[in-house]
């Protein structure tokens, strides 16, 4: 008899035991009427682990209403992102199961280039931007903000354009010719391994020099821009293949009455999206300050810039370095996603270079807290006009307003 009692205990519980698969249901929630595409939304990657009984080493799969499976990243900070699909007023359903995913193209990457001055570049599927370090510093070259490096294609592309634009045969072949006094060979040579030419998959074409170039923020004590110079360390915390995040640290600099100001941003650039999610903190300030996110204006093109306060957008349509070589129009943005308390024309006492001053927007930077903007490119050459990269400014920022709703069970 107890032999027959311990026998069904037993079958009891490995009943129990089937019945718990260990999977997870999230739900994703769109509240606006527009459909959201390929946006990127975040679940703890901790709640998965214990929802599916995993150690953090092992693998899962993520699979949309249709049973297909969806791309995923676990990011440094505990998270896993994934690119979710939600029609307006609706909410999608993914599955979450034990399993091992399948392979994932990377499409968003980068890194320090110590070759090339200690550049920090790096790219998704849509465009790609840079960060100029410590050795460009070194050399005294003012130039402190974000540099725009223009993609008419999906595929990773910097990594080669630094290759080429840094060989040192090509380079020493171009020397030789320059020493012989065969100066159109050495020409040719020099377009063909030139990132400022585009070779069909985007270029350099963006001017940044002694300004906040296609973004950068800064204090603005007494209002005067405190510029940052380039960046003093980094960490590169998330790299693809879907979410790519660097933190940089800056020189303790002197701001107002307070001295020993360190800067710290930490920049994400997630896959399908122009704009780059930056987070922005400032150590042993005292008191608010104005702070301004900034994009230069050129000579070229003085006025088509917009502006629009109300809903926390501004953009600048920027001739490229050479406008009348086809290099097309890079259209620069930023977004406030909660306010942008003004924004106007902030002129140069004197031309910086082609750049005589900038688009700002403002906001108030207070101690203690992080300042969170967005900021980035597209480029004509890609099918963007001022209308096109306006409304997508205009719809980014409602987005970021009405986040996807991500609940789990």
């Amino acid at each position: 008899m107890n032999r027959l009692f311990a026998l069904a205990a037993v079958m009891i519980m490995l009943a129990v035991s089937c019945k718990q698969d260990f999977s997870m249901q999230v739900f994703v929630s769109n509240s606006l009427s527009s459909d959201r595409v390929e946006e990127i939304v975040e679940i703890s990657a901790d709640e998965v682990y214990r929802k599916l009984n995993l150690s953090d080493s092992s693998d899962f799969i993520i699979l949309d209403d249709k049973n297909q499976e969806v791309p995923y990243q676990v990011t440094y900070d505990g998270k896993v992102v994934f690119p979710a699909n939600v029609t307006g007023k609706s909410t999608a359903v993914y599955n979450v199961v034990k399993g091992n995913p399948s392979p994932v193209n990377t499409l968003v990457y980068g890194r320090r280039y110590p070759e090339r001055l200690d550049d920090i570049a790096w790219e998704n599927d849509k465009m790609a931007y840079r960060v100029y370090g410590p050795s460009l510093q070194a050399t005294g070259e003012k130039a402190y903000g974000y540099d725009i490096l223009t993609k008419s294609v999906s595929e990773l592309v910097i990594e080669d354009r630094y290759a080429k634009e840094l060989d040192k045969d090509a380079r020493a072949k171009i020397k030789g010719l320059k020493e012989s006094g065969k100066h159109e060979e050495a020409a040719e040579i020099a377009k063909a391994i030139s990132y400022h030419i585009n070779h069909g998959n985007g270029m350099d074409c963006y001017a940044v020099g002694p300004t906040l170039g296609g973004g950068t923020a800064a204090l603005m004590p007494d209002s005067v821009i405190a510029y940052p110079y380039c960046y003093r360390d980094y960490e590169i915390l998330d790299n693809g293949p879907l979410r790519f995040t660097v933190r940089l640290e800056f020189n303790p600099s002197v701001i107002a009455a307070d001295s020993n100001v360190v800067e710290k941003r930490i920049i994400q650039l997630d896959k399908g999206s122009y704009l780059n999610k930056t987070i922005v903190s400032y150590s042993n300030v005292t008191k608010d300050y104005p702070i301004a996110a900034g994009i230069v204006v050129h000579e070229p093109n003085k006025s088509n810039y917009y502006i629009d306060s109300a809903n926390g957008y501004m953009s600048y349509a920027d001739p490229t370095t050479n406008p009348d070589s086809d290099n097309g129009t890079v259209y620069v943005g930023v977004v406030f996603p909660h306010e942008m308390k003004s924004a106007k024309v902030w002129k140069f006492d004197k031309p910086r270079g082609k750049g005589i001053g900038h688009v700002l927007g403002f906001n108030t930077y207070q101690p203690g807290y992080d300042f969170i903007y967005y900021w980035g490119a597209s480029w004509s050459k890609c099918g963007f006009d001022n209308n096109k990269w306006n409304s997508y400014l205009d719809d980014y920022n409602r987005k970021i307003r009405n986040p996807l709703q991500v609940t789990v069970r």
